[in-house]
């Protein structure tokens, strides 16, 4: 893939993560709690692999975007250790949320996961335009 080609992508997933952290207004305003937990790691997830791909590090599964974020951004201190660590929790929350019975978030637990989900984003975002 060429620079410009990159380029475009890397653009493409971080306006899909700002769009999916917009939908969960709508998902909070319709009590949707579980389904609002899902987007939020989603919105990260896509910030996450706009990153990973302006550096031409490769993931092919859920599992290898956490430990190829970890490795190039978080160990060396490029992206904040806690927000590494959240990145980690909210895919637990969103495997749990989607796959485990009797399993109900609730509208406090999706409220205390914007903020860090925000500013993940946005410290990506941040990174990126230094990059592009």
């Amino acid at each position: 893939m060429n620079r410009e080609d990159r380029s475009d992508l890397v653009k493409y997933r971080l306006s899909k993560a700002k769009n999916t952290l917009s939908e969960v207004d709508i998902l909070m305003e319709n009590r949707l709690w579980n389904t609002a937990v899902n987007r939020l790691y989603y919105a990260c997830y896509y910030a996450v692999i706009a990153l990973l791909i302006s550096h031409k590090i490769k993931a092919t599964t859920h599992a290898g975007v956490r430990q190829m974020f970890g490795l190039h951004f978080i160990k060396v201190n490029i992206i904040d250790k806690e927000l590494g660590k959240f990145f980690s929790e909210i895919y637990d929350l969103r495997q749990t949320g989607d796959y485990d019975d009797y399993i109900d978030f609730s509208e406090q637990d999706v409220r205390e996961l914007i903020q860090p989900a925000t500013s993940l984003i946005n410290q990506i975002e941040t990174i990126l335009k230094k990059t592009f």
